[in-house]
């Protein structure tokens, strides 16, 4: 359980900012060593230390390691969503199998350029506990209804049949996480791009 931060105002910043700056350079340095070290190999000491705070101030903000990986790992995935958002939004008015590539790129993008971004997103966050996991596949489910969102898009403009996309859409979210944990995992990595394109070709068997 956290703990309530200071009140008032210090140096003619409020409390909240500062608590805000807090929690900013805390999931800075989460993502720093998640990303690079590993979860299991990171401390919330060496978390204290790369932020230039307190374990005090650390436990106002977050009630144990999980609670960071946990909130770097919504961060990248709420960016993520903004940017698929944009480019679905972009594409609009284009064939559904571009639009999915459109789709497919943008979160590629966000999620995958940056390498520490990458490993939190498909590696680090995997098999932690029973809770973690929890959180990760209720992501992994809100990905999917995204995805079926567009089928059935499709669907209503005559693209593909109407059918239930539920198992396709788990099917292929599978595969971009797959192919992407792989990706982010192996030291001699294609480039992205290659990556994306070798999605891109899967997803045909969404809108073939």
């Amino acid at each position: 359980m956290t703990q309530p931060g200071p009140r008032g105002r210090y140096g003619g910043r409020s409390a909240a900012d500062r608590r805000a700056e807090r929690r900013e350079r805390l999931m800075t340095a989460g993502l720093e060593l998640f990303g690079t070290a590993g979860y299991a190999a990171s401390t919330v000491g060496q978390i204290c230390r790369a932020a230039n705070l307190s374990t005090r101030q650390y436990y106002e903000e977050f009630a144990g390691r999980e609670a960071l990986l946990i909130a770097v790992y919504d961060q990248v995935n709420a960016e993520a969503q903004a940017a698929v958002a944009e480019a679905v939004k972009n594409s609009a008015g284009q064939p559904l199998a571009e639009r999915i590539k459109a789709a497919l790129t943008a979160y590629a993008l966000s999620t995958a350029t940056d390498l520490r971004r990458a490993k939190v997103a498909y590696v680090e966050i995997v098999g932690v506990n029973a809770g973690v996991e929890e959180h990760r596949m209720a992501t992994r489910a809100r990905w999917a209804g995204l995805i079926r969102e567009l089928m059935r898009a499709g669907a209503a403009a005559g693209e593909v049949p109407d059918r239930d996309y539920r198992l396709a859409a788990s099917a292929y979210l599978g595969a971009v996480n797959g192919l992407l944990q792989d990706w982010c995992a192996t030291p001699d990595r294609a480039p992205l791009a290659d990556a994306v394109e070798e999605l891109a070709r899967i997803s045909a068997a969404l809108t073939g």
